[in-house]
């Protein structure tokens, strides 16, 4: 059941920019597309570019921060699966 919230925040961030990139003068289709593609991060860009920086830098840390997280455990994990003496 939680693997159906991934696509559908997806679409949603899509139709987000789709709806809201014309009126900034920018290209909704690239919007679009690029917010389903990468989806957080694009919003996260699209709204620095836009009026809404300082939401826009906080999502961009946020995310950064998660990353760095993310990779720091997998590395711990993988280094505890490495040398376990079992």
């Amino acid at each position: 059941m939680e693997i159906l919230y991934v696509p559908l925040i997806q679409i949603a961030i899509a139709y987000y920019l789709f709806v809201q990139a014309p009126l900034y003068n920018k290209d909704r289709w690239l919007w679009a597309i690029l917010g389903f593609v990468f989806s957080l991060f694009t919003l996260s860009i699209f709204l620095i570019l836009t009026k809404r920086k300082a939401l826009g830098w906080i999502l961009l840390i946020v995310l950064i921060l998660s990353s760095i997280a993310g990779i720091l455990f997998l590395s711990l994990l993988v280094w505890a699966v490495l040398f376990s003496k079992g």
